[in-house]
């Protein structure tokens, strides 16, 4: 009789815990600057970009205050298992390697990764024998470093930067022969300057972008996923989407 009054005590209580999840009304959103057009600091300081103004318009939605934290790239994960912040929303695509590490949202964006260089640049480059020798700059730990590092290593030389910007500049300064980004990024911060141009065609690479999380913070996750869902259906999300690009790349 005492077991059976236990056990009804503990489905009642797993019960209660099920109706009652966290509410998360303080959210610490972190993004890794620049990485233009997702998340950049304007020339009088202010912090914008796509993602920064999704993640605006989502806190909005789930009436939490949220604060804006930066963090390079590669301490992102370690930085969120730390309780450093609480949510990545830092275009962090969805690999089946840090799904075993983190919660990820529903994807929300997907952009392929593009190859870029100087003026003058011809070569294929899907084709190893005309790649081989050549310097390759990407952003360390992203899809494109994973690519470049499974299909080229031996054949081109990796160099790994923490930040676009820095990569870029080693493109202007002839330290590198090309670039492989995500394209909207190259877009923007290659296509723009003189003498550069693409070359070769995009990839489309993983799953797509969601916002990371911990493994633990499911009732976040489901907060997250309920807001984004309803500024892709009020038109919010495409409204953002529109002032930075001019394809689609809702997920």
């Amino acid at each position: 009789m005492n077991k059976l009054i236990v056990a009804a005590s503990c489905a009642l209580a797993l019960a209660a815990g099920s109706v009652h999840a966290k509410e998360w009304k303080d959210i610490r959103i972190a993004f890794d600057v620049p990485y233009e057009p997702f998340e950049y600091r304007t020339p009088d300081g202010e912090l914008t970009g796509f993602e920064v103004e999704l993640a605006t318009a989502m806190c909005a939605e789930m009436e939490a205050n949220c604060e804006f934290v930066e963090q390079a790239w590669d301490g992102m994960i370690p930085g969120l298992l730390a309780r450093k912040f609480d949510a990545i929303m830092s275009s962090m695509s969805i690999t089946p390697e840090r799904a075993e590490r983190v919660l990820f949202s529903k994807a929300y964006y997907n952009t392929p990764g593009g190859w870029f260089g100087r003026e003058g640049m011809d070569v294929d480059v899907t084709d190893m024998a005309a790649m081989k020798g050549k310097i390759v700059g990407v952003q360390r730990g992203t899809t494109m470093d994973t690519y470049v590092t499974e299909n080229m290593s031996g054949t081109v030389t990796v160099k790994r930067y923490t930040t676009a910007d820095d990569m870029v500049l080693d493109l202007e300064g002839e330290r590198l022969d090309l670039v492989f980004v995500d394209y909207p990024v190259g877009e923007q911060t290659i296509l723009t300057r003189d003498g550069f141009k693409e070359v070769g065609d995009t990839v489309k690479l993983g799953e797509g972008v969601g916002v990371a999380m911990r493994k633990r913070d499911a009732d976040l996750a489901e907060q997250v996923n309920a807001a984004l869902e309803t500024l892709k259906n009020d038109g919010t999300y495409d409204t953002i989407m529109k002032k930075y690009f001019k394809y689609d790349i809702k997920m």
